[in-house]
């Protein structure tokens, strides 16, 4: 097979090539290390923002500053391991939401990814800098509302914009029933929907897909869908450069296909989990009281909250999985040993580049 390379993802002025961003997730999952590792390749490496400090360890007084703090402790960490491109994931849901958009910008981030909700001022947290802001859409009518309202406010438009479907890992987007009962447009008619759109508001915006993308033949589907790249999250877990303790990620290795199921989260979103005993828990209504300092979602309600999700994420990431449940991609059940990113990413090209060469 001649080996060539992949069409880069161009944004503004960031050149990213493979074509590949990688998801950021949280609480604690994707940190410097793993950012930095996908930015050597050539990717995007992205760090989640959400719950980054120990901030249950903290007074509730402490809460945005732990996390602000942490937050530039690892773009700087980040940085001095890569010259390649960082990204921050900002979910818009947080309380503490302005604040870290803010601090990222202030730190000189190539690129925000915006989503849990529809990033509407997010601009004006940037203002005078160069940061690229991408938010995520699960339509093409969102992105158009997002971008009438940034053009109106801001006088600018997204630099791209990443398009999730229903199955990706984590807090979704959807209505539960419908992603239970398989309602929900496949993620390439929502790219295409969204690909239109973007030429409707007629500039370059280009469109990243994102949820359920496992292989490099899903790459180049989506490349040949009109796509310029794709956000993969999951497949990043099992690596050793991961930041997530190594109970989370064998957690995906011990997953059987249909350990993959939807919970109701407390904050009013249906997530996807990987089984287990304590997701049957919490499934048959089991509640665990607990007192809220901080109010960190702002969806939250913790006077009803059958259990403090935020807890149970950094459970996760900490390894305390027996009191936790970890957050993964449809395809979870897919991984079946840690490789280094590397490895990953050169394995992900090669079936990319294989796909794209076999339709030429």
């Amino acid at each position: 097979m001649s080996i060539h390379k992949l069409p880069a993802l161009k944004i503004g002025d960031l050149e990213i090539n493979p074509p590949i961003i990688q998801g950021g997730m949280g609480v604690r999952v994707s940190r410097a290390e793993l950012a930095a590792a996908v930015a050597n390749q050539g990717a995007a490496g992205v760090i989640a923002s959400v719950g980054l400090g120990k901030y249950e360890e903290a007074p509730a007084s402490k809460f945005v500053k732990v996390n602000e703090d942490e937050l530039r402790a690892q773009i700087r960490k980040a940085r001095e391991l890569t010259n390649g491109v960082i990204g921050v994931n900002a979910m818009v849901a947080l309380s503490n939401y302005e604040k870290l958009v803010r601090t990222s910008a202030e730190e000189g981030i190539d690129l925000i990814i915006s989503g849990a909700g529809l990033p509407l001022e997010l601009p004006k947290y940037t203002l005078g800098t160069d940061v690229k802001l991408v938010p995520i859409v699960s339509s093409g009518r969102a992105l158009k509302v997002i971008s009438k309202k940034w053009k109106k406010n801001y006088d600018r438009f997204p630099d791209a914009v990443v398009v999730e479907g229903s199955k990706a890992g984590g807090h979704l987007g959807f209505n539960p029933d419908d992603i239970i009962n398989n309602r929900i447009p496949s993620l390439e008619q929502i790219v295409v929907e969204v690909v239109d759109a973007a030429k409707e508001i007629g500039v370059d915006i280009p469109v990243i897909a994102a949820g359920g993308i496992y292989s490099g033949e899903d790459i180049a589907r989506f490349l040949k869908l009109g796509a310029s790249g794709v956000q993969m999250a999951t497949r990043f877990v099992c690596t050793h450069e991961c930041d997530v303790h190594d109970k989370f990620k064998q957690a995906y290795i011990n997953a059987k296909e249909g350990d993959i199921t939807i919970i109701k989260s407390p904050v009013g979103l249906p997530g996807r989990v990987i089984n287990s005993e304590f997701v049957q828990r919490i499934k048959k209504g089991e509640t665990i009281p607990f007192k809220c300092q901080y109010q960190c979602l702002k969806s939250c309600n913790p006077k009803t909250a059958p259990y403090c999700i935020a807890k149970v994420l950094a459970n996760a990431s900490e390894g305390n999985v027996d009191e936790a449940f970890v957050f993964a991609g449809s395809n979870a059940y897919r991984c079946n040993k840690i490789v280094s990113v590397k490895e990953l990413i050169d394995e992900l090209v090669a079936e990319t580049v294989e796909s794209l060469s076999g339709e030429e």
